[in-house]
Parts: C-alpha cells; structure tokens; sequence
C-alpha cells in the first residue's frame, strides 16, 4: 500500500487539510532557573486519523481540530507570505565561527534566542566553545526556522533533523497559546496550488492574526490568545 504524501494544504479562508499521518501533540515552552525560554516538553498526544483538519481561524471549540466557526465568522486566512526561498529573504550576520541567518517576520516569539544574552550578539563571540554551543542550542529550539546556522569554515548547514510530525505550541510563561510547529520538511501546499519551501522547521498561524499567513509573526502574544487546550 503506498503511503500518502505528508502534506498541509491551505484552504480558503478554511482550516489547514494535514494528510499522511503525521502525529500531533501539544509542545509546551518550558523555562531555565533564570526564567528564559530553554526547553520543549511534550504535553498530550492527539488522537488523529490518517487526515484531519486543523484551525486557524482562531475560533473553533474543539481545539486544535476546525469545527466550522470560520464559516459563520466570516474569516480571512488570505496568505501574505512571499514564497521566495528562505535563503533570499534571510539576512546574514558573519561571526566567528558561523553564520546567522534571521528571516525576522517568521518570529514565532518562542524566546529561546535570549538566554545567556540574544543570539545577534552571542554570535559575534562563537570563537568561544562555550559560546557556539549555547548559539546553536539557540538557534536550534527556534520552532519558527527564522534562525539558521551554517559552520563559516565547511559552509555546510548545522541543523537537527526532525521527524516529520506536528506540534501546537503552549507558552504558559506568556499565558497564551501559540502557532502550529510543522517538522521534518513537511510539504505545505498554498490555496492556489504553489508549494512553499520545504523545511525541517516551520510555525503557521492558528489565532488568525498573524499579519505574514500563513505563517506566524507572533501576534498570538500580542493579542493573549488561548485556546484552553493546557486546562483541559
């Protein structure tokens, strides 16, 4: 039996179709002693059939999955992302050792570019062990993909693989829920049928304010969203 693609399509104005059974859990923002952002912890494990459908107008009652609401609220998903490739969009910050990459309008506002001082400047020091670990470490656990690293000697791309897979992440330091953590080059297939860029790591919106759709630009902290799913 040949499995089926693992995809997201946009639809219009309606939820994200995710197809190719790709797991679901709640993935929850945990912090250090010192209050940062510094790990992930997994939460529940969802139920999901091979295909499913999830939210983003902002508004269904039975969070993550849609149940029509952006019907009746008359939503606007209309996408606003560019569909250039990451490498066109993201600037460049030389350090020692690597280079940063920073595509700013996909900020998810994870926050884990701030421990022990914000990544821009960290990487201006990587010539440090110590320093160029905590770098990576940071740019690693941006959900977003607005961070990469590449080693400046090899020029090769440091990245985690992921397995392909699906988070909806909690952020109970900021009382708010955030976006959709799609993993492992998951393909992601706009309403006009174009495909955007494959990556290992990619947050869409699903409060329905983000202003860069179908991704996230962090409006869910700016708005307070929840969804209830962590008082449940």
């Amino acid at each position: 039996m040949v499995k089926s693609e693992k995809k997201i399509t946009i639809t219009k104005n309606g939820p994200y179709l995710v197809s190719g059974d790709l797991p679901l859990s709640v993935e929850i923002i945990v912090n250090n002693k010192e209050g940062f952002s510094w790990d992930w912890k997994k939460g529940k494990t969802f139920e999901i059939k091979s295909d499913y459908a999830l939210c983003r107008c902002g508004h269904s009652k039975n969070v993550p999955f849609c149940d029509g609401t952006h019907a009746k609220i008359n939503f606007n998903g209309k996408e606003a992302a560019s569909k250039e490739p990451y490498d066109a969009q993201a600037q460049k910050m030389n350090g020692p050792t690597l280079v940063l990459g920073d595509q700013e309008n996909l900020c998810a506002f994870a926050r884990f570019c701030d421990p022990g001082g914000k990544i821009w400047s960290l990487i201006e020091d990587t010539d440090d062990p110590k320093i160029r670990e905590l770098v990576i470490r940071e740019a690693m656990h941006c959900p977003s993909g607005r961070l990469t690293l590449h080693d400046k000697k090899t020029g090769k791309e440091i990245e985690d693989k992921l397995e392909p897979s699906i988070g909806i992440i909690e952020d109970p330091t900021m009382k708010c829920s955030g976006p959709i953590w799609v993993r492992g080059d998951v393909t992601i297939e706009s309403e006009d049928g174009t495909i955007y860029e494959k990556r290992n790591r990619v947050t869409l919106c699903r409060c329905g304010a983000s202003g860069n759709k179908p991704f996230c630009d962090g409006s869910h902290a700016s708005i307070k969203f929840n969804d209830g799913i962590l008082e449940t």
